[in-house]
């Protein structure tokens, strides 16, 4: 009786906070599958255990997108979440993220087509707007790497001169020699009810959503066996996409991966003149200055009237457990950084942040980017970490995910361990023994793995 009453008074807290719906939340989602499926109830005092095709460990955009396109090709899946949904304490809160076109690499440049397609389906699913087109300039150096990379994937007729520039983004002053690109694809996923809508999505379809749930074991076996704090879980496929939370997750295998968690400072900077910044005002991506190394990107105004959102793309080394533990007085040199930028390249804007929040990236110690690849074990998956500078997943790369998602779904179910990527290459299967056997040597193993 205990368990049914908790769901009553969980009903009640979501819809205060969320409002109506127009169906079922993710939390009523999982009860009524359990009531569906039979729930293998334990004696009192005891976990409850549920069998299901494939569980899928973080809720975020990238283990969300994992767990639909399971559910879309019938598989009877578990997507399990840690803390309460919604929340704001990993990668995938907020109102906006930027997607694009116009990427350097061109493994991403030639996913976007695709992407933007699967994002079309979902909005169109979900019947409420869930991508805003403004435009994207990304602004550079002639010779700069990135820009050129970008360049390439857009074509030569990407390139901006001066007077287009001014008329599409009257607000930014470049500097003289900096060339602009215009990406028309460019604009504004709408984080929070994007991820909403692809859980909404997952449940329809028959799957299992069970948040508040820390994991506390994973037990591999030909059939996998998921500890939480609230029960017992088996599958044949295990899918792990903890961001921040991934060490912790696979420490009780005795594995130790090369992740560095890192404090993004989300800031939000005042209109001198309100609603100077327009309607249409573009998305921009800065690359290739000598005191911003990671690149500066910004939104139009979204989340608070009034205020742009520009932020600086990397971010200081962190727990995500003490995340927002920051001492008072602690310096921000990013801040400071980006006050800098926008006294030079908007005037517009105060200098001073009006709002400053925090969001986390989830990096692996190695530049540049090799080929993405997934990091598998015999009936487990973890989506690969990121490098810097070009931190991938949906923090500012959101176009790819439900790509990503599709190849990690179809290598959970292939009968091989590795992501079937044509162009990006291919992680050996290996087995939980010998990664564990690895031991120290995990960290060499990891960087020859990935090298380009």
């Amino acid at each position: 009786m205990g368990h049914k009453l908790h769901w009553r008074e969980k009903k009640t807290v979501s819809l205060r906070s969320g409002g109506l719906c127009p169906v079922p939340p993710p939390w009523l989602c999982s009860q009524l599958q359990e009531d569906r499926m039979g729930t293998d109830m334990a004696a009192p005092g005891q976990p409850r255990c549920t069998s299901y095709d494939a569980i899928v460990i973080g809720a975020g955009i990238q283990g969300s997108f994992a767990a639909y396109h399971l559910a879309q090709r019938r598989r009877n899946t578990l997507l399990l979440e840690q803390f309460f949904l919604p929340h704001s304490r990993g990668s995938s809160h907020g109102q906006s993220r930027i997607t694009r076109s116009a990427y350097p690499q061109e493994h991403y440049a030639h996913m976007m087509p695709h992407s933007f397609h699967l994002w079309q389906q979902l909005e169109d699913e979900a019947g409420i707007p869930l991508y805003r087109r403004t435009g994207l300039v990304v602004l550079g150096l002639p010779g700069d790497p990135k820009l050129e990379g970008c360049r390439r994937s857009m074509g030569p007729d990407a390139v901006l001169d001066a007077v287009t520039l001014a008329q599409r983004f009257p607000g930014l002053r470049p500097r003289p020699g900096e060339v602009a690109l215009w990406d028309r694809s460019g604009g504004v996923l709408l984080a929070d009810r994007a991820l909403r809508a692809v859980q909404d999505a997952f449940c329809r379809r028959g799957g299992t959503v069970r948040d508040g749930e820390k994991v506390l074991r994973i037990d591999p076996g030909a059939v996998i066996t998921v500890t939480t704090t609230a029960g017992l879980y088996r599958a044949p496929r295990l899918i792990i996409a903890a961001g921040a939370w991934t060490n912790a997750v696979v420490a009780p295998l005795g594995l130790r991966l090369p992740l560095q968690p890192l404090r993004i400072d989300v800031c939000y900077w005042r209109e001198k003149e309100p609603g100077s910044g327009g309607a249409v005002t573009p998305c921009f991506m800065a690359t290739g200055l000598p005191y911003a190394p990671h690149g500066i990107y910004g939104l139009p105004a979204l989340e608070y009237p009034g205020l742009v959102k520009v932020c600086y793309h990397h971010g200081s080394p962190t727990d995500p457990e003490e995340r927002d533990r920051i001492p008072s007085g602690s310096p921000r040199p990013h801040v400071s950084l980006l006050s800098n930028f926008i006294s030079s390249y908007l005037p517009g804007l105060e200098p001073q942040p009006a709002v400053l929040e925090s969001c986390l990236y989830t990096v692996r110690p190695m530049s540049p980017l090799p080929p993405l690849r997934v990091l598998a074990v015999p009936q487990a998956l973890l989506p690969h970490p990121t490098a810097p500078p070009e931190h991938s997943g949906w923090r500012l790369h959101p176009g790819p995910a439900p790509q990503v998602q599709q190849y990690h779904h179809r290598a959970g179910f292939s009968g091989r361990s590795w992501l079937p990527w044509g162009t990006l290459g291919m992680a050996e299967p290996l087995n939980l023994s010998s990664l564990q056997a690895m031991g120290s040597n995990w960290p060499q193993w990891w960087g020859s793995c990935y090298a380009s």
